[in-house]
């Protein structure tokens, strides 16, 4: 009813002021219409809201006569009456503002509480940023209306102090970091953090300590609660997680699956990821019609030979300008596709006749020749040299000398070692051979021969004690009385008698090889059996069991090579044509296999099929010695044009590996029996170990290795080592020398 009355004093002022505007307004007179037609809706509404409520009011109060209406308004009462009405709408105007001011008496609902974002509360539009982007400013953001956002006034450490000793809220102030501005904590936000402090649940509806449920009472019940029978697979072992396990252990075993442990170390080396953003930071951009547009090669600079003043080595003589008219036919093979002139200033050079020509085929090569990209493989010198395990990895092996023995008066060609590693025989070009204790490196005995001894083997069967030693024209077989006496006798008695044969040998045979038994003063020296030869003798081997030794003849033609059977006292020809100069022969240590090596290549022969297996190129200009490795499939071969050759048998005929570890002819090689190790002996006076490691896996390549280099021999008349010798069980070398001596390394 206030309201009502507020309202309508300044609503019949506005309309009063209305109605004479328009009736004055631009000089003419307009008859004012009935003013109760313009009233709004809403003046209507408060008029008859007021006469309703004077109707009702008690007639007898004064106050409520004292009421403006419209009716008064117009009834023209006296001046008394319009003072009191007048303060009265004043009274009403400022009642009404204060109202205005205090807000709607009307609760109103907010539409905005059920809301959840955070972002409705936010005053400072700013956003996620580091707010100390703002410290230069004085301003710390912008609210909803894009008006500045003033920085709080900062005090100093007194206001801090006074704040802290006099304002109760000090302790539970922070400050906003968004606006700037202090805010008090309330005391649901206090509790929330102390929960929070203590490692609680914040909520406060949480019941922390809820009355406990005792579902299953401590008393023992006579009848169980729950007797259902038990299911089988409750007490078998489950096949779903059998089969689970059994893939977990696999993948566990090929490393597939790897515990936490390992993934963090993974993860930790691995290191962060980055991505690029745009794919055009790591690929080129192609081009936008052309993709993968190849560049046109560019024409060759000119040389030498195009100058106007070119050098006379340019210049065709008669011949070579003959040789260059005869190509006309055939122009791509020419040298040069103009004749080179010479003038003597740039002037003078005339204008060049086949220009547009060659231009014009340039132009057909780019229009009509396809182009492409070739890949270009580019190998590091480093990645062509194998990876060599370290020497000291490979020990033990010989490193220095140990012995000389000292006693030959000349070159000492040959040396063989006793299958114990007891002794050594050794023979020279003093036509004599002697026989040394190893350790020691004292000369036990000396034999003197009719000539040059170019070869002693000693026989591989221990239970024999004997030596064959090739001198001259001469296979002599010596017993050297060492060792065991028991072993020695029953070598004299086995040598004693000829066993007696019905074969009569052919008289081809006759004339090469005859068998006699020595006597008198060389019978005493040791020598048991002389087999004596049609041409000088170069070498002369050992079968593996002892019972056959082959000699080597190279000047005896098809004849060269001939077997000896010791027990039977008989010899044969194996081969009946020649195939080359033979320099050496060799056994074979398992197989009843020849290796016969000539000048240029090694003959495989099967001696009971009496078959050519196997030929082998050596590449080479001549060969000088040839060992076998103790299991029989790799060979080595050395050669005077300063080579090293290793043959695997099961893998081809032509050399495996080359080695050029020496810097002149290498005159022997050998095999040790026990370690992974062979050696070389050259002219350079040098003598070369090398581990070589022959693996059971025929899927894995032998391991050479280069390990020490033994260089303590002297040069005589431009000979160095002759021979190499290891020792049966130790990884001992001996060599002999041109300087008359034999050396131990160890």
């Amino acid at each position: 009813e206030r309201i009502a009355r507020g309202v309508m004093g300044p609503l019949k002022n506005k309309f009063k002021r209305h109605f004479e505007e328009l009736s004055l307004g631009n000089g003419k007179e307009k008859e004012a219409e009935d003013p109760e037609d313009e009233i709004p809706d809403e003046i209507r509404v408060a008029e008859e809201s007021e006469s309703e409520s004077e109707a009702e009011g008690d007639a007898t109060s004064s106050e409520d006569e004292s009421v403006l209406s419209f009716e008064d308004v117009g009834d023209g009462e006296s001046s008394q009456e319009d003072t009191e009405t007048s303060e009265d709408e004043e009274e009403v105007e400022e009642n009404v503002n204060e109202e205005r001011e205090a807000g709607p008496s009307v609760p109103t609902v907010d539409e905005y509480e059920d809301d959840t974002s955070d972002e409705e509360d936010i005053r400072n539009t700013v956003g996620n940023i580091p707010m100390h982007w703002y410290d230069e400013y004085k301003h710390i953001g912008y609210d909803w209306d894009a008006a500045k956002i003033g920085k709080a006034p900062k005090g100093d450490q007194l206001d801090d102090f006074l704040k802290r000793m006099e304002d109760p809220d000090f302790w539970k102030t922070v400050k906003d970091p968004q606006t700037g501005q202090n805010v008090i904590l309330s005391d649901e936000d206090i509790e929330l953090i102390k929960k929070i402090a203590q490692q609680r649940i914040p909520d406060g509806k949480f019941e922390e300590f809820a009355p406990w449920v005792d579902w299953f009472t401590s008393e023992v019940e006579k009848m169980p609660i729950r007797n259902i029978p038990e299911h089988k697979r409750s007490f078998l072992p489950s096949r779903t997680e059998k089969k689970k396990i059994s893939r977990y252990v696999h993948a566990l075993k090929m490393g597939w699956m790897k515990t936490k442990e390992e993934r963090e170390a993974a993860q930790e080396q691995r290191g962060p990821k980055f991505y690029m953003l745009w794919e055009s930071d790591t690929t080129k951009e192609n081009m936008r019609r052309i993709h993968d547009h190849v560049a046109a090669p560019k024409r060759p600079l000119p040389g030498h030979a195009e100058s106007y003043n070119p050098p006379q080595e340019y210049l065709f003589d008669k011949k070579e300008m003959r040789e260059w008219k005869r190509q006309e036919q055939e122009a791509h093979k020419r040298k040069l596709h103009f004749v080179p002139q010479k003038y003597r200033s740039l002037r003078e050079v005339p204008a060049y006749e086949r220009y547009v020509h060659e231009r014009f085929l340039r132009c057909l090569d780019l229009y009509l020749c396809p182009r492409a990209n070739r890949m270009k493989l580019t190998i590091e010198p480093e990645y062509l040299i194998p990876k060599l395990p370290s020497p000291r990895d490979l020990q033990p092996f010989p490193t220095h000398e140990t012995l000389i023995y000292v006693g030959h008066s000349d070159i000492v060609r040959t040396m063989s070692i006793e299958p114990q590693g007891e002794y050594i025989v050794t023979g020279s070009d003093d036509t004599s051979i002697k026989i040394w204790e190893v350790c020691t490196a004292r000369c036990i005995k000396t034999i003197q021969m009719k000539d040059i001894v170019r070869s002693v083997a000693w026989c591989p069967n221990g239970k024999l004690s004997l030596i064959a030693v090739a001198s001259g024209q001469r296979l002599v077989l010596v017993n050297p009385e060492t060792g065991d006496k028991l072993i020695v006798a029953k070598t004299d008695e086995l040598l004693a008698e000829a066993p007696e044969s019905d074969l009569l040998d052919p008289d081809r045979l006759k004339s090469a090889v005859q068998w006699m038994e020595p006597e008198g003063l060389e019978h005493k020296t040791g020598l048991r059996v002389i087999i004596n030869h049609f041409k000088q003798i170069k070498q002369v081997t050992w079968h593996g069991r002892g019972d056959y030794l082959a000699s080597v003849m190279p000047d005896g033609a098809h004849r060269s090579v001939i077997i000896h059977q010791l027990s039977k006292r008989r010899s044969q020809f194996p081969f009946s044509k020649s195939k080359g100069l033979v320099e050496c022969v060799i056994f074979h240590p398992v197989k009843p296999l020849l290796f016969v090596a000539t000048q240029k290549s090694i003959r495989l022969y099967d001696l009971v099929k009496q078959e050519l297996m196997k030929k082998l190129m050596s590449n080479s200009n001549w060969i000088s010695d040839i060992a076998i490795h103790p299991k029989g499939d790799n060979i080595i071969v050395s050669t005077y044009d300063k080579k090293i050759l290793w043959f695997d048998l099961d893998l081809s005929t032509k050399p495996y590996q080359t080695m050029r570890l020496h810097k002149e002819a290498v005159r022997g090689v050998a095999f040790h029996r026990k370690y992974p190790l062979f050696a070389s002996g050259s002219d350079d006076a040098s003598v070369i170990v090398s581990h070589g490691m022959v693996y059971n896996d025929l899927l894995q390549n032998p391991l050479i290795v280069p390990l020490k280099k033994l260089e303590t021999h002297e040069k005589v008349n431009d000979f160095g080592v002759f021979s190499v010798v290891w020792h049966p069980s130790q990884p001992w070398i001996f060599s002999t020398g041109g300087d008359k001596t034999i050396r131990l390394y160890t």
